[in-house]
């Protein structure tokens, strides 16, 4: 397909997208390797810190995105998505909005009704805590976003799926529209 006729999203949401991409992989990553390094240890604690700023990143972009993409819309799939297709693509990206909302304010409930200081990067000042510490609460939360982190490996996965899909059997625009 001609570059000309390809029509793609805003700069903005296209930076945006990737740079959101790439800090959720960062929160994935630093939370599962955090058992490298010991309880209590400075390593420890620099994951965990790394993991939830890439959080609160991830949520303070979403909304950047959303009013963007208010502003901007979507550029129409060439040749259009029908039926199933249509809906699955709708739903699979209303699941992953809601996703970079809900984690990061499921992980701050965590961490503060956990006791657990989210300091701001280099500065040792933490944000305040808007809950009180609440250990069963904090418990039920912190399986609550476990869970729904694991879910979202599966979302992420089958959004990339479906991007290749439209890039090698499909043969629409749906992925250069993104980059």
């Amino acid at each position: 397909m001609n570059a000309a006729v390809c029509p793609r999203y805003a700069p903005v949401l296209r930076r945006l997208h990737w740079l959101m991409a790439l800090l959720i992989l960062a929160a994935y990553l630093l939370i599962e390797q955090r058992g490298l390094f010991p309880r209590g240890s400075a390593g420890r604690a620099a994951m965990m810190q790394g993991h939830f700023w890439a959080g609160i990143a991830v949520f303070a972009l979403v909304w950047w995105r959303l009013l963007a993409r208010r502003r901007f819309g979507a550029p129409p799939v060439t040749p259009p998505l029908e039926g199933v297709s249509a809906l699955a693509a709708k739903l699979v990206h209303l699941a992953l909005y809601a996703f970079f909302i809900a984690m990061p304010l499921l992980g701050l409930a965590t961490a503060w009704s956990d006791g657990k200081a989210v300091k701001i990067p280099f500065t040792g000042i933490a944000l305040p805590s808007l809950l009180p510490e609440n250990e069963a609460l904090a418990h039920q939360l912190e399986d609550l976003h476990g869970a729904i982190g694991e879910a979202f490996y599966w979302v992420i996965g089958l959004h990339v799926l479906a991007a290749i899909w439209h890039h090698a059997f499909r043969r629409d625009d749906t992925l250069k529209r993104m980059l």
